[in-house]
């Protein structure tokens, strides 16, 4: 019994000590493992450049201690190549170590990354591990873009069409490169604006930014700009645009001339603003009835001319030619009389033409180029048939009138009426160019010259058309000459028609002002002078007429009411009702005006003296004036009255009037009682010109007689001729040649004065060969030319001045003297002659002709270039060529041989140079050579029964003469005269010389036929040589003959290899050694044969894609013939092989791309079909048949995403893509053929997840039915437009239906199509933004319709690009949400107005509120005693962090396709896994913090200790708040339990005076009053009692787009690992095997350690107090019943470890705040609520815990705590 006790004694305590053993190892079993899991490796990236001492790990999290007096754990670094990172172990801090360098990314240093490993050693176990950190160096763009070259250079032909490349320079390294990475290294080239070549941003354009090809925008054009400077700005791609980087060049682009242009004729007038030319016509007129020798070639105004208008087309040899020709043309039997050179456009004429019958000729030339261009030029011809000139020139009018303004300005036309509405038309015509009737209307011009004869420096006449106008050449003024009269002439170059008058009439311009003859005037008025009285006649003159001339008078000032003048006259009258009062004095001031326009008048003043005087009843009568002048024309009609000479009596006597003096003769008749004066007789000028006439007035009195002159002047009326002096000569002559010669004088007199005797000279004709001055010398105008007119009759005309001026004409004969001023002319400039070779010397082969039209000429001829003078020879006088040698074609280099030199013609005893010709000899090739076969005899054989066309034997000749002439051709024929009968079996092919078979042979062996063969050329003369063909027809025996006709030998593998056996041939014959040979099929030489076995084998590869069969023909012969080189093929001795190339499978499957992209939608069911696959081999049968498998990468929990069908390659979905868009799967298909037994070919396959928010949808006009079967055309023309913007890009289908529409889309037509699509960036791997899907398509609508035309048919288009239903839907039901979201807020906005005062209340009673939270100490009681020690809990990791911002991916940058977050260098987060990335294992994050910040706070706590000695213990850490709230924070706030914690210390202060009953009873009391809390097992109870008071930044469960793949199981999982430890951590714990091993209270503390963060170093106040007892007790179970958590709620909270002696466990901050931890055994729910309030957070306010948030989809299922709401808050709050 004893034993047995001992041994169970031995037992127990073997268990013991083994069991503490375990605890002890286990206890540092752990050290240097990472406190995390997932990836093994820490992942964190910096950013180049960055400072000495960035953070790059703030923890490694390692397990151990690795300073303090106790360490447990060493660290250090490995692998520190060039130690770029420092260690801080006891921290476990990494940080960059820079000093005196850079940390650049970019060359020379090329610092991508750097790998270090942390190499922890276990000082309680002695092991090592090593942890790799693995620090990514992220790129800046710090570099800017490099060209290669400063500038680039490139040419474009202006014809080529738009959207070409014209340069693709930038290819390579060519272009700009950038030495930064990823996007900040990436080059996009776009074109600037280029302010000095404003057109080249918009002629030039660059569509793909990546490429940098210059794509031609706008069409060129040559003659508009030549060359172009384009901006070429290449910037790197940086994702904020406000950081790229920027560099340019300049392309320089020269425009080349084109074809584009056709001719032009010249010369060329431009229609303004446009680059046309105006209609030309040329002109040329030839007389009638003349032959072509006299007129050809016929001369044309101007020349005719036409270049091209490309006339920089390079290289000049490319340049085309001019071709002219005449195109149509009225009378349309114009060919018959004219035609024109091609090359030089030379008119000639071909017969002569009749004017009876033809009076003119309109034709078309046209100009086109010799290369075809289709753009040719047109002009006009006009040819005028001259009559011979027999018909002098007239006028259509007998005179003209014409009118001038005096204030015309230099350049104005003379009108024809006094309105100066229209021009003076002047007409001449000439009956020799048209006769036009009476009344017609002339349609030819006559090409007059018309000439005036005086007044040429004030007047000139235009030079062309049929009318005629004069214009002004010098102002003309109407006061100094009123009128011009002159003649004019029209002169048609031999006759000369009759002047014609012109009179000009200057019209009044108002240039003169009304003057009075005086200054001032005095007159005296009388007292007994009634109103109306004359006071004074007054008189103003203007020189202009009519209204300018006309005066209107008016009193300005003065007259005050007394005197009144006429407006009109003058007079200046008393006015009514005055009275005269005696030594009154009057001075007027008068104005004299003329009626001109306002704007135009003019005017003058003189003073009028007035002085009132007594009456006088003795005043005679009174003139108005006393001196009168008048001018009479003396041809005035006897009567006319000239002059009204009334005066007055102021008694009003009766007045006798009479002419006193001055006309002795009665001349003038004056009226006794009127005073009119009016001519009594006919004034003649030429014997009296003045009268002056004394006038007197007599009342009858003594003393009343007063007097008047009247000065009369007789003007001149033209009415004499000018007359010429008759001694003066009047025949004349003069040397031709000399301009300005003098001719002779004239001289005339006219009787009439002034003006009408002024005698003005011109010439009637040949006004432009002659002039004649003013004193009538007459001159040459031009140098006369005696060979066109030896004498001339010029009429002189004499005319006065007079307005209608009289004339006299002289006639003067006027002879032209001949001088020698000619050179002989050739008849023709350029003689070309054929010349055949071989002729002999003194052959005469031409004859030139010159004449010299000089008078007494002597033509001499004779050869100018000295290089031919020893071939030819020419008479001087005759002007025949003959030759001095024969010429020899064959001589000459060029293929056409010729000989072009100069002749001259020149006058033995003249001065002038000579007359120059060219004379082009061609020489005609003869045939010099026949020809030559290469042999005389040759031998044939031939099979006694040979077919017909067997070759027997070849024949060759050669011709001696230049080859490629037809005298060099030889042809071969057989003669049949000398061997008829051979000649008729035999034959000779003609070009080849092969002898053949004529017909089936069937002779006697042994039998030679002689065949004669004839050489021959094509020569002139055809010349020929001859030569014998001997054939011997063999015996049969002696023809091997074959056993079979045809051969079938097996198919032989296109593998096999050279020398393979194909099969054997074989032939017999009698005595004979037969060689083989295969005589055709065999090209390519692929076979070859044994000559001596007949085994026929490969000579070459065989490619059965290429040609599966062969048929050789072989051929048996003798050895005997076959050493005379000879062949007898028969019908025996020949056979054909067929050879049957065997497929073999030796090309592999190609699929018809390498790269396939498609897409996915969200919501696609499973199995449907996504993109197919097709690959061809060109192998055929079972080689070509194709099995198809996918390798896809591993998805997360094996899923395979995607499934191909195996023989059609259609590729479908195997699995769900739910809240899954922009995730993307790249894959590879592989295709093998044999149905999966042979070879293999790969392709890519990118497939993008997208939804409806990535598409758009075309809607088009036609019926779904035709688009779908146009789909594949359709989605090509999209791809295009849409690569155009995005290079590789990919349109894919999502639907074909009818068109929906109306309201929400509800309606379907199915007469219109709805074709939904989105667009594939195979950069991006996703689906391109829908709203830039839009602008590429949209923007190119147009285009796009018409390229779909012809698969849409006639009216199909493209109606609109819209956005689909549902996204339209999401959109208005978002727009409708906005207003009740505004109502909201407004109704937020007045509550909280509301509660203000409230707000006040609360704040005033919180002190009072502070006093009752000592009473929370009851909670104290609930806490059980602690039990014994359990290992420390493990560190929980933090929960994942906010999303990082976008664009922040490690992975990406390290080429990597799917999306990660990437903390910032320095941050304490670390990354967070994407899904199915376990070869990276999981990367954990944490919140931002700035270190620095921690331990400054730290310094900030106030540590206080207060103990007393008890059973249990309660443990508070006490920290003092800082002085400022921290302002960031991410973290919940809780705000109930600072005051559950102030309850906690109050009743912790209070128990140190009670005992433990009295204060349990004190506890019990004060729980009726106060709030108790519930907390549950598991953390959901703690985050129940948790109130947000404001946002976070992020959940802890919100994922990036990438990370969006793990499925909704797969998140929690992932969210309850991120919060609690893993579940083989948990499992490894004894404490989870059953309940009864912890306490409740203790899963509570658990809850309370999950919020807590990162330890930190402070010293913390113990308050120990009694324990309590063990929870079995019942009056210490929990007053609220909660379920006991399953298995499932048990794993997601992993026990903590505890230090067995209670210390103090140090919560984690964030900031500097105060946090309290509960350490002990608890007993009941209530002490876990307390545990779990007694863990503060810091964003609560000074006194906030941190609580992770709960996430209410993890589990549903499970009961709320009491009070809590239906999100899990708890409301009793």
């Amino acid at each position: 019994m004893l034993q047995q006790f001992y041994l169970w004694k031995w037992l127990a305590s073997g268990i013991i000590l083994g069991s503490l053993f375990a605890i002890c190892f286990g206890q540092y079993d752990d050290d240097c493992k990472l406190a995390r899991g997932g990836l093994p490796a820490t992942i964190v990236a910096i950013d180049e450049e960055s400072r000495n001492g960035t953070i790059l790990v703030d923890n490694m999290l390692i397990k151990g201690t690795a300073g303090g007096p106790d360490p447990t754990i060493e660290l250090s670094l490995k692998d520190n190549v060039d130690y770029w990172v420092l260690l801080d172990p006891i921290k476990q801090m990494l940080f960059l170590n820079s000093t005196g360098r850079v940390l650049d990314r970019d060359p020379p240093m090329n610092i991508h990354s750097i790998v270090v490993q942390v190499q922890c050693v276990n000082k309680k176990v002695g092991t090592v591990i090593y942890h790799e950190v693995r620090i990514v160096v992220r790129d800046r763009n710090d570099n800017s873009p490099t060209f290669k070259h400063e500038s680039y250079y490139a040419t474009v032909n202006e014809l080529t069409p738009v959207g070409t490349t014209i340069f693709t320079g930038f290819a390579g390294d060519n272009g700009a490169t950038d030495i930064d990475d990823g996007p900040n290294g990436q080059i996009e080239y776009v074109i600037q604006y280029n302010p000095d070549d404003p057109t080249s941003n918009d002629t030039f354009e660059i569509p793909l930014m990546l490429t940098g090809n210059v794509v031609l925008r706008k069409r060129l054009n040559y003659e508009d700009k030549t060359r172009y400077f384009v901006i070429i700005q290449a910037n790197d791609r940086a994702q904020n645009l406000n950081e790229r980087r920027t560099t340019t060049t300049t392309l320089t682009v020269d425009v080349l001339d084109g074809d584009d242009l056709g001719p032009m004729f010249l010369p060329c007038v431009l229609v303004p603003n446009t680059r046309d030319c105006r209609p030309l016509t040329y002109q040329a007129a030839i007389p009638e009835l003349r032959t072509p020798e006299e007129l050809n070639p016929i001369i044309v105004t101007p020349p005719i001319q036409a270049i091209d208008q490309d006339r920089n087309i390079q290289p000049p040899s490319d340049r085309p030619g001019i071709l002219y020709s005449i195109l149509v043309g009225t009378p349309e039997d114009y060919p018959r009389f004219f035609h024109m050179h091609p090359r030089t456009a030379e008119l000639s004429l071909l017969e002569p033409v009749n004017r009876d019958f033809y009076q003119k000729f309109d034709l078309v030339i046209k100009a086109a180029q010799d290369n075809g261009h289709p753009l040719p030029a047109f002009a006009s011809l006009h040819i005028e048939i001259l009559d011979e000139n027999n018909q002098s020139p007239y006028f259509t009018m007998p005179s003209y009138q014409g009118y001038i303004l005096e204030s015309a300005p230099v350049g104005a036309t003379i009108s024809d009426s006094l309105n100066l509405t229209s021009p003076l038309r002047i007409v001449a015509l000439d009956k020799d160019i048209e006769d036009v009737p009476p009344g017609g209307v002339p349609t030819k011009d006559p090409e007059l010259h018309l000439f005036l004869n005086d007044y040429t420096s004030v007047f000139t006449v235009t030079q062309t058309g049929i009318t005629r106008f004069l214009t002004l050449l010098q102002p003309v003024d109407r006061e100094e000459q009123d009128t011009y009269t002159f003649s004019i002439t029209a002169f048609d170059g031999v006759q000369e028609s009759r002047p014609v008058v012109v009179n000009i009439r200057v019209m009044d311009a108002n240039d003169n002002t009304p003057t009075f003859p005086e200054i001032s005037y005095n007159v005296y008025v009388y007292t007994d002078m009634s109103p109306g009285d004359s006071v004074i006649q007054l008189t103003a003159v203007d020189a202009d007429e009519g209204s300018n001339g006309e005066i209107t008078y008016e009193i300005l000032v003065g007259a005050q009411g007394d005197f009144i003048i006429n407006k009109t006259t003058g007079l200046i009258t008393i006015a009514p009702g005055v009275e005269l009062i005696v030594g009154r004095t009057y001075a007027l001031t008068v104005q004299a005006a003329d009626n001109a326009p306002p704007a135009e008048r003019r005017h003058s003043i003189c003073t009028v003296y007035i002085e009132v005087l007594p009456p006088n009843n003795q005043s005679p009568p009174r003139f108005p004036q006393l001196m009168y002048s008048l001018e009479v024309s003396e041809a005035m009609r006897i009567g006319a009255v000239l002059l009204n000479l009334q005066a007055t009596d102021r008694e009003g006597d009766p007045i006798t009037y009479a002419i006193e003096n001055g006309d002795p003769q009665r001349v003038f008749n004056l009226s006794e009682t009127t005073g009119i004066l009016t001519l009594g007789k006919a004034l003649d000028r030429e014997s009296t010109d003045r009268y002056i006439l004394i006038v007197t007035a007599s009342d009858g009195r003594p003393d009343g007689t007063s007097t008047a002159t009247v000065n009369v002047v007789v003007t001149d009326v033209n009415d004499n001729d000018p007359v010429f002096d008759p001694y003066l000569p009047r025949n004349f002559s003069v040397v031709e040649e000399e301009a300005n010669a003098f001719v002779g004088q004239v001289r005339a007199t006219d009787a009439d004065a002034g003006i009408n005797g002024q005698v003005h000279y011109s010439l009637g004709n040949f006004n432009n060969l002659f002039r004649i001055t003013s004193n009538g010398s007459i001159y040459t105008s031009v140098k006369l030319n005696r060979e066109v007119r030896d004498y001339y009759e010029l009429v002189v005309v004499a005319t006065d001045g007079a307005v209608h001026p009289r004339y006299s004409t002289l006639t003067l004969a006027i002879r032209v003297l001949d001088i020698d001023d000619n050179s002989p002319v050739f008849t023709n400039s350029t003689y070309t002659v054929v010349v055949e070779e071989n002729l002999p010397a003194g052959t005469t082969f031409l004859q030139i002709e010159a004449k010299d039209v000089d008078l007494g000429a002597n033509v001499s001829y004779r050869i100018r270039s000295p290089e031919v003078k020893h071939l030819f020879a020419l008479h001087p006088f005759t002007g025949v060529l003959s030759l001095l040698r024969s010429l020899d074609y064959e001589s000459f280099p060029d293929q056409e041989a010729s000989i072009t030199f100069l002749v001259e013609a020149f006058d033995i005893y003249g001065t002038m140079p000579p007359g120059i010709a060219t004379v082009t000899v061609i020489v005609k090739d003869m045939n010099d050579y026949p020809p030559v076969f290469s042999k005389r005899i040759y031998k044939g054989m031939v099979a006694p029964d040979a077919v017909k066309g067997t070759p027997i034997t070849f024949v060759y000749a050669e011709d001696a003469d230049p080859p490629g002439l037809p005298a060099s051709r030889v042809r071969y024929r057989v003669d049949d005269v000398q061997f008829p009968y051979p000649a008729s079996i035999f034959d000779v092919e003609e070009d080849s010389g092969r002898v053949i078979t004529r017909v089936n042979l069937n002779e006697e062996p042994t039998t030679i036929f002689k065949l004669v063969v004839v050489a021959f050329d094509d020569g002139e003369p055809v010349m020929s040589s001859s030569a014998t063909v001997k054939i011997l027809v063999l015996h049969p025996g002696e023809i091997p003959r074959f056993t079979q006709e045809e051969y079938r030998p097996p198919p032989v593998s296109e593998l096999a290899t050279r020398g393979t056996m194909v099969g054997v041939i074989s032939a017999a014959a009698i005595n004979q050694s037969i060689v083989y040979s295969i005589v055709s099929g065999n090209e390519e030489d692929k076979f070859a044969i044994n000559n001596i076995t007949g085994v026929i084998y490969v000579n070459a590869p065989l490619d059965y894609e290429t040609r599966t069969s062969y048929v050789l023909r072989v051929q048996a012969d003798s050895l005997e013939v076959v050493l005379a080189n000879l062949r007898v093929p028969s019908k025996s001795n020949t056979a054909k092989v067929y050879i049957e190339i065997q497929d073999e499978n030796d090309h592999p499957p190609v699929f018809q791309k390498k790269f396939y992209i498609g897409g996915v939608s969200e919501d696609a069911r499973m199995f449907a079909s996504v993109l197919k696959v097709k690959a061809t081999d060109k192998d055929t049968g079972n080689y070509s048949a194709m099995a198809y498998r996918l390798i896809i990468p591993p998805i997360k929990e094996g899923k395979e995403g995607f499934v191909v069908e195996t023989y059609t390659g259609l590729i479908k979905t195997a699995m769900l893509f739910h809240n899954m868009r922009r995730f993307y799967f790249k894959f590879q298909v592989i295709a093998t053929d044999d149905y999966g037994k042979g070879l293999s070919g790969k392709a890519d396959v990118l497939v993008s997840v997208v939804n409806q928010l990535d598409m758009q949808v075309i809607v088009s006009n036609v019926p779904p039915t035709l688009v779908e079967k146009k789909i594949e055309d359709l989605t090509e023309i999209l791809d295009r437009y849409v690569q155009e913007q995005i290079p590789g890009a990919k349109v894919v289908v999502e639907s074909i239906g009818a068109r929906r529409h109306g309201d929400a889309f509800s309606l379907e037509d199915y007469t219109k199509c709805d074709l939904t699509v989105y667009a594939i960036d195979p950069q991006t791997n996703r689906a391109i933004d829908r709203n830039e899907l839009f602008k590429f398509l949209d923007g190119k609508l147009l285009d796009i319709n018409k390229d779909f035309q012809p698969y849409y048919g006639e009216g199909g288009r493209i109606l609109e690009i819209r956005t689909p239903e549902a996204v339209t839907s999401i959109k208005k039901r978002g727009e409708s949400l906005g207003y009740t979201e505004g109502a909201l807020l407004a109704l937020a906005f007045i509550i909280i107005l509301c509660c203000i005062p409230a707000i006040l209340v609360v704040l005033v009673s919180y002190r009072q509120r502070q006093a009752e939270c000592t009473k929370t100490a009851r909670l104290q009681s609930a806490l059980p005693a602690a039990k014994p020690a359990a290992p420390a809990p493990a560190p929980v990791a933090a929960p994942p962090p906010p999303p990082a911002p976008p664009g922040v991916h490690l992975y990406e940058e390290l080429g990597d396709s799917t999306m990660y977050e990437m903390p910032q260098y320095g941050s304490r987060r670390r990354l967070l896994p994407p899904a199915g990335q376990e070869e990276y294992g999981e990367v954990v994050g944490e919140a931002e913090e700035e270190y620095e910040e921690e331990e400054e706070e730290a310094k900030k706590m106030k540590k206080v200790e207060v103990r007393e000695p008890s059973e249990e213990e309660v443990v508070v850490t006490i920290e003092k708040p800082p002085a400022v709230e921290p302002t960031h924070t991410t973290w919940k706030r809780a705000r109930i339990f600072p005051m559950i914690f102030k309850k906690v210390r109050g009743l912790a202060d209070r128990r140190g005076d009670l005992e433990g009953e009295e204060w349990q009873r004190r506890l019990e009391e004060e729980d009726k009053d106060y709030l108790k809390l519930t907390l549950e097992q598991d953390e959901e109870a703690t985050e129940s009692t948790v109130e947000s008071e404001e946002e976070t930044s992020s959940d802890y469960t919100e994922y990036t787009e990438t990370e969006s793949e793990f499925s909704e199981s797969e998140t929690t999982e992932e969210e309850s690992e991120s919060e609690t430890p893993s579940e083989e951590e948990e499992s490894s714990t004894p404490e989870s095997e059953s309940e009864s091993t912890e306490s409740e209270g203790e899963k509570a503390r658990k809850n309370i350690f999950l919020a807590r963060r990162r330890p930190v170093p402070e010293e913390v106040t113990e308050v120990k107090a009694k324990k309590e007892p063990p929870p079995e007790e019942p009056e210490e179970e929990p007053t609220v019943e909660e379920e006991p958590p399953d298995e499932g709620e048990e794993s997601e909270l992993a026990p903590t470890e505890e230090p067995t002696d209670l210390e103090p466990q140090d919560i984690t901050e964030e900031g500097s705040v105060e946090s309290a931890s509960v350490a002990g055994g608890v007993g009941s729910e209530e002490a876990s609520e307390s545990s779990s309030s007694s863990s503060e957070s810091q964003s609560g306010g000074p006194w906030g815990f941190q609580v992770p948030e709960y996430d209410r989809s993890r589990d549903a299922s499970r009961r709320k705590p009491p009070g809590a709401n239906a999100e899990g808050y708890n409301t009793a709050l």
